[in-house]
């Protein structure tokens, strides 16, 4: 078994409200959640308007699947027209066996 733990920032820029923040990201989140079957959620920077850090947890049973999985991650949240992907700091998780 693989694992990563992923954190990501991003930049809202349309955003003039948290109810406009949590909209794009609940969005992003969902399509996450759906479209890779991944655990997400905001960890960080929950008042600030334009700014959010994610968290996204990601299982895999190859270190190449793995690999195609983070980079499936930041593709999906690059191509998104509604936030700005600042950066990705990923964690690989070591498995005891």
């Amino acid at each position: 078994m693989h694992a990563a733990a992923l954190r990501i920032e991003i930049r809202i820029p349309e955003a003039r409200s948290l109810k406009a923040k949590r909209r794009v990201l609940q969005s992003a989140i969902a399509d996450l959640r759906n479209r890779m079957s991944v655990s997400v959620a905001e960890i960080d920077h929950h008042d600030v308007w334009q700014r959010s850090t994610v968290g996204v947890a990601l299982v895999a049973t190859s270190a190449a699947e793995l690999d195609q999985r983070i980079a499936t991650v930041r593709r999906m949240l690059s191509e998104r027209v509604d936030l700005e992907l600042i950066g990705i700091g990923v964690s690989h998780l070591e498995d005891p066996e």
